[in-house]
């Protein structure tokens, strides 16, 4: 009996364990098919693909960009003249350097620079240039059509009525002085010079109202001969750049002068007195927006934020009309607009 009932009992147990064995083998293939899903690598789109790609190329792209910026602003660090720090002295090679690292950049800033008063020969830029003391060229030049209309000679100005000479003169201040001026060379030109304007520096000193500034803006362009003008744009500027700490302008003219080749001089002046009126003011200068900055012991007396100087520049570069009624054609030709006459807006 007991031999029976364990039979039983081992019968159950057997058929307990196939029916188990049989439920794990239906159930093997789809467990096993979802496991194969679980890891099996995921398809990628075409369309995802393509643009995880592109994603890709362009981080690559921006961080060569970048590589290359900074070696190029490494390399130019290297390169470039910098100007000494505050306090230190600068080497008279550096100086030289830096000087002229300064002026070819202003060449490429302002490569129609020219002298901002209306001329159309010698006599007419002695008178202008006279004329321009304590005053702007843009009002030399609104004024002086009308003087050289009816005095267009030096004899015709030296025998002049000085009252009607100081009305025409009147709107460019200090009539009376600088019609007792511009009368007196002439009758200087016609006396002693035969009525030309000599093309030494020592003849023109002799007339009245004639310095050097004068003479030399004569010199350097109406007859080619070099000279360095110091005006009070020139002055202020190279006392920022350091390039001289001189106050006297004779020794302003020979500190600067020895800085470069006498070929350069007249340009240097453009280019540096274009700067002057331009960018670099007296007050509140445009460093912002200043292509010598770098190269500047001043930056940072100015503005800085690029937005808030361009806002600081004035004639052309400020989208505003320059100084002569008849620039020359190259100033034209890179986007300059020519001053109006005397009493019409200036836009300025």
């Amino acid at each position: 009996m007991k031999a029976a009932k364990k039979a039983v009992v081992k019968k159950a147990a057997v058929e307990k364990t196939a029916a188990k064995k049989t439920a794990a083998e239906k159930t093997a293939p789809a467990a096993k098919k979802a496991a194969a899903k679980r890891t099996a690598p995921k398809k990628t789109a075409p369309a995802a693909k393509k643009a995880a790609a592109k994603k890709t190329a362009a981080k690559t792209a921006a961080k060569t960009a970048t590589a290359k910026k900074t070696a190029a602003v490494a390399k130019a660090a290297v390169e470039q003249p910098q100007p000494p720090p505050a306090g230190k002295p600068e080497s008279p090679a550096a100086l030289v350097r830096r000087a002229r690292r300064i002026n070819r950049e202003l060449a490429e800033v302002y490569p129609y620079a020219h002298p901002e008063l209306d001329f159309e020969n010698p006599f007419q830029l002695l008178v202008a240039t006279v004329l321009s003391a304590q005053t702007t060229d843009l009002r030399v030049n609104q004024t002086t059509p009308t003087l050289f209309a009816k005095y267009p000679t030096p004899e015709d100005l030296a025998a002049a009525n000085p009252e009607e000479v100081e009305e025409i003169l009147r709107p460019c201040g200090f009539f009376r002085a600088k019609t007792k001026s511009v009368i007196g060379l002439s009758k200087g030109l016609v006396e002693q010079f035969g009525g030309e304007v000599p093309g030494r520096l020592e003849d023109l000193v002799k007339l009245p109202g004639v310095g050097r500034k004068t003479a030399f803006v004569v010199l350097g362009n109406a007859f080619g001969r070099p000279g360095i003008t110091v005006d009070t744009h020139f002055q202020r500027l190279v006392r920022r750049w350091r390039w001289t700490a001189e106050t006297d302008p004779d020794k302003i003219e020979a500190a600067v002068g020895a800085l470069f080749p006498k070929s350069d001089w007249t340009d240097l002046s453009h280019h540096v007195i274009w700067h002057g009126r331009r960018m670099c003011h007296a007050r509140k200068p445009a460093c912002g927006v200043c292509p010598i900055a770098p190269l500047c012991p001043a930056y940072g007396e100015g503005e800085t934020d690029p937005e808030k100087a361009k806002k600081l520049l004035k004639y052309e570069k400020g989208g505003f009309p320059g100084q002569r009624l008849k620039p020359p054609q190259a100033y034209l030709d890179a986007g300059g607009r020519p001053a109006p006459p005397l009493g019409a807006a200036s836009g300025t």
